[in-house]
């Protein structure tokens, strides 16, 4: 490594030893602080250097070394009558001592991302306690079983195409499950961390990034014999609606940029007439009573398997429609795709304007009826599953939105 690389890395790891140090220093402990730290990360990268021509074991070497000296600090604090029980500073210098090795052997930029962690975690040490002494035991549940769904069950199925038509993938019709509990989980943790205004706002906009469906699911369930949780639940369906919109301008410009031009305008008048109706909505509730969030948290998977399995229904009439119509059926198509994702049919109709298979202007309107189509699949399962105030938002703004839609369709210039 010629030598600017090799002080390159030293200054890196002098500056990432010191963001940390400053911490430990400004939270006055009394076992590293703001020399000892940038000194440890030395260390690490010197011990890395050294590995080079003398061997790795030289950096398990300074790594014990690291830790001899972490525990002569604390059996001198012992003698001192310092009783310490945390572990805290020990760990971030053993991390930091890794940090400074990574420098040299690895990624410069995973390398500071570790060592900013190390200094986040540390100073909101008083938030992060706060925050988790405020989960109580049904969070706590929900949230492991969140884990359970995602992390160790999900990773497992196999990520595979089955049955007739190959669309049936267990792995995503599990994930369909996992976003379901995953996303009620997140809104009632908005709700209650974040106050109701805040965490309207956040579970909207997460839920129209993430799956509207699986959003308007999530939250029309919490109104089941909560009818204060009406107002939030709308508010939360509608603007997840409204970002739905800007997802799709985003996954056609990304696949046939060329095709934004056509249908930029008409989806951009159906983005501005949801946020009018979300705005609408949000001011005309809003001096209503606050919702809180002192009850049970939602975990309910039968609901979240259900729609799962509705999910790949809707897969495979899909498919048998594509099979059995052909290009005549891409409007039949579109209307069932749009049901449970707009994604799919936005993403296909774009390459198809790309490729010139069909022209934009009967691609944007397939886009246009899968979203509509969709619309009506949300408004289905908000009446279905929620409160009759909730019924009585959704049909009227949605209501409105797919005569807003409709008119686009039949007056919009090819």
């Amino acid at each position: 490594m010629p030598p600017t690389g090799v002080l390159g890395d030293l200054a890196i790891a002098l500056g990432l030893g010191l963001i940390v140090g400053l911490q430990r220093e400004s939270a006055e402990s009394k076992l590293a602080g703001l020399r000892t730290v940038p000194l440890v990360t030395l260390l690490g990268s010197l011990c890395a250097l050294l590995s080079a021509a003398a061997g790795g074991w030289i950096l398990a070497a300074g790594l014990l070394g690291v830790a001899a000296a972490t525990a002569m600090g604390n059996v001198a604090k012992l003698r001192l009558a310092e009783v310490d029980p945390g572990m805290t500073t020990e760990i971030a210098l053993l991390v930091m001592y890794g940090v400074g090795a990574y420098v040299v052997l690895g990624d410069r930029a995973v390398a500071v991302v570790l060592a900013g962690t190390v200094a986040v975690l540390l100073h909101f040490k008083a938030e992060l306690h706060g925050a988790v002494g405020r989960l109580g035991r049904p969070e706590l549940r929900a949230l492991m079983q969140l884990v359970l769904l995602a992390l160790v069950v999900l990773p497992v199925l196999p990520d595979t195409t089955l049955g007739p038509f190959s669309v049936f993938n267990p792995r995503e019709m599990w994930l369909m499950a996992v976003l379901i509990v995953g996303l009620s989980l997140a809104g009632y943790i908005a709700l209650k961390f974040l106050g109701e205004n805040a965490g309207i706002v956040a579970g909207g906009l997460l839920g129209g990034l993430i799956s509207s469906t699986a959003t308007t699911v999530s939250w029309s369930r919490l109104t089941r014999g909560r009818p204060e949780a009406s107002r939030a639940a709308a508010v939360v369906i509608v603007i997840a609606s409204t970002v739905v919109y800007a997802r799709v301008l985003v996954e056609i410009a990304a696949v046939a940029r060329p095709f934004l031009r056509a249908a930029a305008a008409p989806i951009l008048v159906l983005f501005a007439a949801m946020a009018v109706a979300a705005a609408g909505l949000w001011f005309r509730t809003r001096s209503r009573e606050p919702l809180t969030v002192d009850g049970q948290p939602p975990a309910d998977l039968k609901t979240a398997f259900t729609f799962a399995a509705l999910y790949v229904v809707v897969l495979f009439a899909v498919a048998y429609a594509r099979e059995r119509a052909g290009t005549p059926g891409l409007y039949l198509v579109s209307v069932l795709s749009g049901l449970t994702d707009v994604d799919a049919i936005t993403l296909s109709v774009a390459r198809l304007v790309g490729s010139d298979q069909i022209d934009p202007g009967q691609g944007w309107r397939l886009i246009v009826v899968g979203l509509l189509s969709n619309l009506v699949f949300k408004g289905a399962m908000a009446a279905g599953l929620g409160d009759r105030q909730l019924r009585r938002w959704i049909v009227l703004l949605f209501g409105a939105q797919l005569l807003v839609g409709a008119a686009v369709l039949a007056f919009w210039p090819s």
